[in-house]
């Protein structure tokens, strides 16, 4: 579904407070899912595997943007990466900086807007890594190319994403917030589309291994990796 150009916009204050307050309210059971909290050892192992071949060598600077409770982060910072995390639920950032200090780690986790990431968040990175948080965003395609203009010369946008609902109707997931372009989740081919004028390479890599799931999967997910 496009957009016209002129609704496109960033989230409002009102946006903002009721999806935060939906995550906030998901925060405490967030992790029960098995490809949230990987404490599943063969979840781990599989979502481990997968960064590993996502990522440059280590130390890269990654932003993880959507982190929630943080667990790509702790795997990224296990790696040997310098992760920096941004999320737009407090209690989720709280749970993540947790899971982070308890294993030994002191990477910086914030609340704010993923898709206009804050600028403590910093400027300039090796890799931006975003998993499932475009279906969630009044302007998917404006935040993939502030997401770009972040990167460094060499770096890699990844993007983990899918189409696992086809909606019967434009109503947002969160009291308040507006239409979402994109909700449901984004097809390979249709976020291929977004991305081919912002970038000089694009490989996408489907993602149907039962293990990083927690069950067989039987809709569209994938990875997309992107460099400018």
């Amino acid at each position: 579904m496009s957009v016209p150009a002129d609704t496109i916009h960033l989230m409002s204050e009102s946006d903002t407070a009721s999806i935060s307050s939906y995550w906030d309210a998901a925060a405490a059971s967030f992790d029960d899912e098995v490809d949230h909290g990987l404490r599943d050892p063969q979840a781990r192992r599989a979502w481990g595997e997968r960064l590993r071949s996502w990522m440059p060598r280590p130390p890269a600077d990654v932003l993880d943007l959507g982190c929630g409770t943080g667990s790509l982060a702790l795997l990224l910072a296990e790696q040997g990466h310098r992760p920096v995390g941004v999320d737009l639920s407090p209690l989720m950032v709280e749970q993540a900086r947790r899971k982070l200090t308890a294993a030994g780690f002191d990477s910086p986790v914030m609340t704010g807007d993923a898709s206009d990431p804050p600028a403590e968040a910093g400027h300039s990175f090796d890799v931006i890594l975003v998993r499932h948080l475009l279906w969630t965003l009044p302007d998917p395609e404006g935040a993939l190319r502030r997401w770009i203009g972040l990167l460094r010369p060499g770096g890699r946008l990844v993007l983990v994403e899918g189409r696992w609902q086809t909606p019967t109707d434009d109503h947002p997931y969160a009291a308040e917030s507006g239409p979402l372009p994109w909700f449901g989740g984004v097809t390979a081919e249709r976020l291929l589309q977004a991305l081919r004028p912002l970038t000089a390479d694009l490989r996408t890599e489907p993602l149907t291994d039962p293990d990083l799931w927690g069950r067989p999967i039987h809709d569209e997910r994938y990875a997309v990796i992107a460099h400018p």
